[in-house]
């Protein structure tokens, strides 16, 4: 009587090392399975883009303007002196355009 606890333990920590193996398994299967592209939280919105936007390595205002739907970005940040001088961390202020304005 005196092995069956722990016979119950020693089973009840297999199956938390198997399940615990099993869940890091699928964790490193979904990770490898996932685009390159970072995921920023605007994606979970229906929206490209939020009013405060951070410049990614790569883009240019060009590329946002037309990924946000907002073509007056250099009007409405007035810190942005040359369009060509953008750099990634770069804050600017985006409008995303409203339904029925396109």
């Amino acid at each position: 009587m005196a092995s069956s606890p722990k016979r119950i333990a020693d089973a009840a920590s297999w199956y938390c090392a198997v399940v615990l193996l099993g869940l890091i398994l699928l964790a490193s299967i979904r990770e490898n399975s996932v685009a390159d592209e970072p995921v920023r939280g605007n994606q979970f919105f229906a929206r490209p883009c939020d009013e405060i936007y951070v410049v990614g390595e790569g883009e240019t205002l060009h590329t946002i303007s037309d990924k946000c739907g907002d073509p007056y970005i250099v009007e409405r940040n007035p810190h942005i002196q040359d369009p060509d001088d953008v750099f990634p961390g770069l804050v600017i202020k985006i409008l995303p355009p409203t339904p029925g304005s396109y």
